[in-house]
């Protein structure tokens, strides 16, 4: 039994020391992937640290960033920084070709409806103009509401405008009768520019009124400018080739100086420029003959041929322009005395606006003729282009005026004009003693630019009236103007 145990014994640890044997191979055999097993776990493990401290930061980063946010959206707001108003930005990306002529943006400005050649403009970027949807049109409306309040020392003979041709002279019954006080609205004005400077021919619609016009009621439309215009040609109701538009001086009175041209006629007019500098203008235009017939009774105003006028034209940047127009006229007249007569009118008119320094500006013209007293600014408030002699011969009248304007500008915002013109008329035997025979005007103010597109002009006017028969008279006037321009 013993021996029995005892070999029993041996056996088990025979058996144990194999097992141990075979676990010791086996564990020999798998320590490298028990090693790499081991490895990856640990990588793992590092790669799953990194990305906590990742989340850890970013959490970190927007909490501070939402403790910002909350302490800027408890602090009050900064107050806010006054700015100067900015100008518009222009309607259009296109641009115009700019007119040499410096754009003296008078109280009544003459100079924004003259047709110009090449599609050149004052307005070189198109302010205030907006485009015609799926054309190549661009559009500008402008009104110019106005209001104009005089004082006369006595009756001017015209409460509205300061017309030198109706002052009343001595042994007239409406001469003196005191002071008086009047307001009108008449010089208001609605403006309508249709441009398109990126089609052949620079092709333009051009049309202004004012409320002037005849009739009974207190505001009539008058139409001053209707036209249009391409490659140079301008057809429609505007400035004859006589007048020169850029020469009116920068007066508050809305008549202007009596010596200046005032011919807006229907017309067809052809602008040919000769060089960078000059051009050259012709025109074709209604005739509007006044004849004094005051030795027949009924005559017949006879219009057998047009007028034709011509002038030539210098226009240099900086320094401004002269031009020398003329035109021809047929006079003619058929009376149940006189008979069927006619003379030929003509005249020359030399004008020039310079810019002397950036503040001061000079307009003059001076004007000679014969048959041309109708197209005179005052001279065509009477018959004045031709009259009767003694025998019963029509003649036409002898005509000259001259005018000299200076306007100096004292800051962006004041500005002053003087200005002074002068009209004489030589007059026929056979005519009435009241006959239009000679005037002065003379002119100063001081106009404020009081915001962009509000002026107000204060301006003193003296003014004299002669007639044939050497009666004269005078009257003082001191006007006061307001004038809102909605765009320009």
């Amino acid at each position: 039994m013993q021996k029995l145990l005892v070999k029993e014994g041996a056996s088990m640890k025979l058996h144990i020391s194999r097992m141990l044997k075979l676990c010791i191979i086996c564990v020999f055999l798998a320590a490298p992937a028990i090693t790499s097993w081991a490895a990856s776990r640990d990588s793992e493990l590092e790669e799953l640290k990194a990305t906590i401290q990742q989340m850890q930061q970013t959490i970190e980063q927007q909490n501070r960033r939402i403790e910002e946010l909350e302490k800027a959206k408890a602090a009050p707001a900064p107050a806010p920084v006054a700015q100067a108003p900015k100008e518009a930005a222009p309607a259009v990306a296109v641009e115009g070709v700019p007119s040499p002529i410096t754009d003296r943006h008078a109280f009544d400005n003459q100079q924004t409806a003259a047709p110009r050649p090449g599609g050149e403009t004052l307005e070189p970027k198109y302010l205030g103009y907006f485009p015609i949807p799926n054309t190549k049109v661009i559009m500008k409306f402008n009104a110019k509401p106005r209001v104009d309040m005089t004082w006369d020392n006595q009756n001017s003979g015209d409460d509205s405008r300061f017309i030198t041709a109706r002052i009343p002279v001595d042994g007239d019954p409406s001469k003196g009768g005191g002071a008086r006080f009047n307001i009108n609205a008449k010089g208001s004005q609605f403006r309508i520019d249709v441009r398109a400077p990126e089609v052949a021919g620079n092709p333009r619609f051009y049309f202004q009124n004012d409320f002037f016009g005849s009739g009974g009621g207190d505001l009539n439309l008058r139409i001053q400018h209707i036209y249009g215009q391409i490659y140079n040609i301008i057809v429609g109701k505007t400035y004859s080739v006589f007048e020169d538009p850029d020469v009116w001086p920068d007066t508050v009175d809305y008549e202007g100086p009596n010596s200046m041209i005032f011919a807006r006629r229907e017309l067809v007019r052809y602008q040919l420029p000769v060089s960078k500098e000059w051009h050259l203008n012709f025109g074709v235009e209604k005739p509007t003959p006044q004849i004094d017939d005051t030795i027949d009774t009924n005559p017949e105003t006879v219009k057998r041929w047009p007028e034709v006028g011509i002038n030539a034209r210098w226009d240099k940047a900086d320094v401004g322009h002269v031009q020398l127009s003329s035109i021809v006229r047929d006079i003619r007249e058929k009376g149940n005395i006189t008979g069927k007569q006619s003379v030929t009118g003509w005249g020359l008119n030399a004008s020039a606006g310079l810019d002397i320094t950036k503040d001061d500006s000079l307009q003059a013209l001076l004007v000679y003729g014969k048959g041309i007293g109708s197209l005179g600014n005052d001279s065509g408030f009477d018959n004045t282009d031709a009259a009767y002699d003694n025998n019963g011969d029509l003649e036409a009248l002898g005509y000259f005026s001259g005018m000299l304007g200076v306007t100096h500008r004292w800051s962006d915002i004041f500005r002053s004009t003087v200005s002074y013109g002068y009209v004489q008329v030589e007059n026929e035997s056979a005519q009435s003693d009241k006959a239009y025979h000679k005037t002065n005007y003379a002119s100063a103010n001081l106009i404020w630019q009081l915001r962009k597109r509000l002026s107000v002009g204060l301006e003193g006017l003296y003014g004299t009236r002669e007639t044939k028969d050497g009666r004269d008279g005078d009257v003082f006037r001191v006007q006061m103007g307001l004038l809102y321009s909605i765009f320009d």
